[in-house]
């Protein structure tokens, strides 16, 4: 197979891209070691019947046929408790091992879902295009070490996201062994006169560096899902435990637009990122790792507190997150749902802003300045452990 056929299939199939990190800079903060991973909720969930505020009255009056009935709801406090599909979580929630962060969002939202996670994607205000993830702009500002297999690595999908532009390393990688059966095709770098070959060779030493660190080796006790977000968490898990180094991983759920007859296909969808979550973490605990991992769940956007004539719910605006791990201070964090305090357009305020969360990661667990990275000095919550 020659250069541009491997490219083009290995593309098609596992990498969307491997771009050759900075060589200005090589010191990297220790704090590379705690290992980040992204899950996105691709769609918008619907954060109220997700994190449900089963004391509000308003929450039935707006939704008559979509709420969740008192009496399923799983209490996390005396006004607010969990779908009954996220059971699964209730364990970490226990453990105080589960934030649950309500409110977010950020002033004068998008709800064009292109336009809305293109901003969160880039840590950007509403009016404002970013050609980089906040990720990618953190990596400029204190690279991850070079002997990492790669800064960051994006199952079940070719979108770069937060990784996107700049000098990041980053491969998107479907299956864990086909990655690196046809990383073998690609040969090491060379000298090229013609600046384009010179960057496919660059890119090339890339996939080898990352296929030389990653494995598959690891037999797990866990039993992942057999969903496909549970593949795509079984791939984390195999990329982690491959010991290859990387800073950042971004899973995906897809499926959470529900403009209509929401119930089941959002039982269903919460039902899968609970097992998977769960999943995920007894196999990092297995291989040591819960403690040195931060998982972390967004969208482009929530839904509309009031439910729709189709029985679904339409864009709307400010959520509720997730962050677990071993060191997470667990409980609940940011105002209640402003149901009583919606705009003009029948959308919730927002409290948190999503760059706070962000602030969360780059300051508290990885120590590294935040400021740079999303263009300004946001505040970071007393959510992590040191």
């Amino acid at each position: 197979m020659d250069r541009r056929n491997f490219l083009n299939a290995i593309g098609a199939a596992t990498v969307a891209s491997v771009v050759p990190a900075s060589a200005l800079a090589q010191r990297s903060p220790a704090g590379y070691a705690n290992l980040l991973v992204l899950v996105e909720l691709k769609g918008g969930n619907d954060g109220l019947n997700t994190v449900v505020p089963y004391a509000d009255d308003q929450y039935y009056a707006l939704r008559p046929r979509l709420a969740i009935p008192r009496d399923q709801v799983l209490q996390l406090d005396a006004r607010a408790g969990l779908h009954p599909a996220l059971e699964p979580l209730m364990a970490m929630w226990k453990n105080r091992e589960l934030a649950v962060v309500q409110s977010v969002g950020y002033p004068n939202a998008n709800l064009s879902h292109f336009r809305s996670i293109e901003i969160w994607d880039t840590a950007s205000k509403s009016n404002e295009y970013l050609g980089e993830g906040w990720l990618a702009r953190a990596y400029a500002a204190a690279p991850a070490p070079r002997t990492f297999a790669a800064d960051g690595v994006v199952v079940g999908g070719a979108e770069m996201g937060p990784f996107a532009g700049g000098s990041t390393r980053a491969i998107a990688l479907t299956d864990t062994r086909q990655f690196l059966r046809q990383a073998r095709l690609a040969a090491p770098a060379g000298q090229a006169g013609n600046a384009a070959l010179q960057h496919i060779l660059r890119v090339e030493h890339d996939i080898v560096q990352a296929a030389a660190g990653l494995n598959d080796n690891h037999a797990f006790v866990v039993e992942f899902p057999r969903t496909a977000f549970g593949n795509a968490v079984s791939t984390a898990a195999q990329v982690i435990a491959s010991k290859a180094g990387v800073a950042a991983i971004k899973l995906s759920l897809n499926g959470f637009d529900t403009h209509s007859y929401q119930l089941g296909t959002h039982a269903r969808l919460l039902k899968d990122l609970a097992d998977g979550l769960a999943a995920l973490r007894a196999a990092l605990m297995e291989i040591g790792r819960w403690d040195s991992t931060l998982i972390m769940t967004y969208a482009e956007f929530g839904r509309r507190p009031r439910e729709n004539l189709s029985i679904g719910t339409d864009h709307g605006t400010a959520n509720a997150h997730f962050l677990l791990g071993g060191r997470v201070k667990g409980g609940l964090y940011g105002p209640a749902p402003g149901l009583s305090r919606l705009d003009g357009n029948g959308n919730l305020p927002f409290t948190v802003d999503f760059r706070d969360v962000y602030a969360t990661v780059l300051d508290r667990w990885w120590g590294a300045d935040s400021a740079g990275a999303l263009k300004g000095r946001f505040a970071a919550l007393d959510i992590v452990r040191a």
